[in-house]
């Protein structure tokens, strides 16, 4: 059956273990991984370093690990939804490096790309900068950022044959297709798995299989949304 386990708890199990760096997919909650996540959960892991553009929300996402206490370092660029975080933050108990997020998404993608580090001007005069090797090029000061290659990478995609490769959908290309790349061990979670003998067609790929090293059936759960705002529908409004 290809790349596909029985299961995320046996998939996640197999390679999770304490002070592993951890990258996981999806822009808010749109495209997390929330069955491997679960899954990391209960494996029961510590002293994790997480690698995300955000930090989930309260009893959500990448929240559980945090509830959990199984995080102790956390790159992230937008952590602004979740009260735990910022406790545990503040007193002391999490260690966070805030990464502009363009450079996030690049270090992950040069990590991927077997480039250990790039320049960018992005972060220059302000406390991104500090301890961070300058240069100058063409009259324009920049930064030294390292690539990020993470120990495991989970990824949540639309669509999977059984070789591994993936197709996104929507807001949840955003980060998965760049996390998928940077893992040592890539575990994807997939809504719709192809049955054996069918395969993306190569132009419907956005992750090819060589990237992925498990896959497994996502469960089936509602869209998470981190505010939902609703409006009364106005007199004749026509719904497309």
């Amino acid at each position: 059956m290809g790349k596909l386990v029985g299961g995320a708890a046996d998939a996640v199990r197999a390679v999770a273990r304490d002070g592993m760096t951890v990258a996981v997919g999806g822009f808010g909650l749109s495209g997390n991984p929330t069955t491997l996540i679960r899954a990391l959960v209960e494996s029961g892991v510590r002293d994790l370093t997480v690698v995300s553009n955000n930090m989930g929300v309260d009893g959500k996402g990448l929240g559980l690990l945090l509830e959990n206490r199984q995080v102790a370092k956390v790159l992230s660029s937008y952590v602004g939804e979740n009260r735990l975080f910022a406790q545990q933050y503040l007193d002391g108990e999490l260690d966070v490096e805030f990464v502009p997020q363009g450079t996030l998404a690049e270090r992950l993608r040069a990590g991927g790309a077997g480039i250990p580090a790039f320049f960018t001007p992005t972060g220059v005069g302000t406390p991104i900068a500090e301890g961070k090797e300058e240069a100058e090029f063409d009259g324009v000061r920049a930064i030294l950022e390292r690539g990020i290659v993470a120990d495991l990478a989970l990824v949540r995609a639309y669509r999977a044959d059984l070789e591994g490769n993936l197709r996104y959908r929507l807001t949840a290309r955003n980060f998965n297709p760049l996390v998928a790349t940077c893992g040592r061990v890539t575990i994807a979670e997939a809504d719709d798995v192809l049955p054996e003998g069918s395969f993306l067609d190569p132009d419907d790929i956005h992750t090819p299989g060589i990237y992925v090293h498990r896959l497994v059936q996502a469960d089936p759960s509602d869209k998470q949304i981190e505010q939902r705002t609703v409006r009364e529908r106005p007199s004749g409004a026509v719904v497309n």
